[in-house]
Formats: C-alpha cells, sequence, structure tokens
C-alpha cells in the first residue's frame, strides 16, 4: 500500500478541524504544524499532506518543541506509510479514535422529556463546571471559543439536578459533537442519549442534516451508546507520540 490512499471521506477531518480549531498552524513542507496553547492532542498534533521525508519530520519535531510542544503526529485512515516511519523513530499509539456520523433525523424520532435537555449560547457556570469535572479545563473550553460558525453548549438535566454538557458545532451541513461529559452520579440514567437527541433537533434547527461524533476506541460504553442510536462508524484517526516527551 502507498499509505496516501484514504478510506475515511476527508471531508470529516475538516469537520474535526473547523469544529475543534486549533489556535494557529502553518505549514512546513508537507507538515501542518498545529499550537494547541494546551487544548489537547486534537488541536496541538501535526498532520502530513502526502509523503514526509525523515529530514522533514526533523523539522517538524524541532518545530514543535520550539512551540512548547511535545511530538505529536495526527494518522489519517490509510496514512500506512507515515505510521511506519513515525514508529521507526520510536513513536508509540496513542488514543485510536472512532467517527460516528447518522441523519439527524435518526435521532429525532422520539421527543425529548420537558426540562431534560437545553441548548445555549454562552455556555452557564455549571455546565463549565461539569467540564472541568470531566478534565475540559479551560484550555479546551477555549477551543470552543474559537469556533466561527453555529455552535451551542448543552445541559442535561435529570431528578432536578444538573447531569451533564456537551459542545456542538456545525461545518458545512453536518453538526459535529465535542465535550459530551455526564456527571459520574448521574451516568446509567439514559443522559447522554437524551444529550445527542438534542444535538440532533438544534442541528436540524440551524441548517445541518447530518450530526457526527468522535469516540476513543477504549471507551467502551460511549461506542456501544452511538452504536444504540442508529449511528454508524464511518471514520478513524490515530496519534503517535513521543512518549520520553509527555
Amino acid at each position: 500500500m502507498s499509505g496516501d490512499t484514504s478510506v475515511t471521506d476527508p471531508k470529516y477531518y475538516a469537520l474535526v478541524e473547523a469544529t475543534w480549531p486549533t489556535a494557529a498552524k502553518r505549514s512546513l513542507g508537507p507538515v501542518t504544524l498545529r499550537e494547541g496553547q494546551g487544548g489537547g492532542s486534537r488541536v496541538s498534533a501535526a498532520s502530513v499532506e502526502g509523503a514526509a521525508k525523515e529530514q522533514e519530520i526533523t523539522e517538524a519535531e524541532k518545530a514543535m518543541r520550539a512551540m512548547g510542544q511535545s511530538c505529536l503526529f495526527m494518522i489519517y485512515d490509510g496514512q500506512d506509510q507515515l505510521d511506519g516511519q513515525l514508529s521507526e523513530r520510536g513513536y508509540e499509539v496513542k488514543d485510536p479514535v472512532n467517527l460516528w456520523t447518522c441523519p439527524v433525523e435518526t435521532l429525532m424520532d422520539v421527543a425529548i422529556p420537558r426540562v431534560t435537555t437545553f441548548a445555549l449560547w454562552s455556555p452557564l457556570e455549571i455546565q463549565r463546571e461539569i467540564w472541568e469535572q470531566g478534565g475540559i479545563d479551560a484550555a479546551r473550553q477555549n477551543v470552543m471559543e474559537r469556533v466561527s460558525g453555529p455552535k451551542v453548549a448543552l445541559l442535561a438535566r435529570h431528578r432536578d439536578k444538573p447531569a451533564g454538557a456537551g459542545f456542538v458545532a456545525i461545518h458545512e451541513g453536518i453538526a459535529m459533537v465535542h465535550a459530551l461529559e455526564i456527571l459520574p452520579h448521574q451516568r446509567r440514567c439514559g443522559m447522554g442519549a437524551w444529550m445527542m437527541r438534542q444535538a440532533a433537533y438544534w442541528a436540524a434547527e440551524n441548517g445541518a442534516g447530518e450530526l457526527a461524533v468522535l469516540c476513543t476506541k477504549r471507551n467502551e460504553g460511549a461506542n456501544g451508546l452511538y452504536a444504540s442510536l442508529g449511528m454508524h462508524c464511518v471514520g478513524k484517526y490515530h496519534y503517535r507520540h513521543l512518549p520520553e516527551e509527555e
């Protein structure tokens, strides 16, 4: 295999980039460098278009370190050549991700019970607190602020108490859910499903025909939820990082 034939439709990578944007990016040969400002792997990882020579990877590594970031690459579906190159350089696989999607109508077959979910912008303090508890700190919340297109913060309630928070943004007719967090004591009560349905209703109201969400492969519960809702896994990617720099 050449390693350059993508199985995942590239529009989904563009969707991720637009709905969870990096603070800044620039090209260094075939490598795109991203300045994440502490916002996590997705906004900090470098990516490669086509093939990269060993020297080009070395230059990218120097640039990432100069930004105060560890050496981290996002490997798109089908980039086997790059994957092998980085493996030989000592990079280890990190966080393989599934991308789930469905038409918004799939999740609009059931009405959401009153006062179960809300869609609003800007986020309330309780939503920020829920995100913080889930590890979505201020730097990651700043990513949401950078989104320029339609966006919304989700809030779920259960037994008259806050239950969860999420973020949704739209790019070219597709809505993507990010930062979906359910409070530990409110889990296993169906709140994740209601929030995904709320995301679908909001997406439809704002002109999107498709709903997407990312999930690490190791998160069996969330992958099971999305499958049970009738979503389909249509894409994937993973990272490679130098573990001694983490």
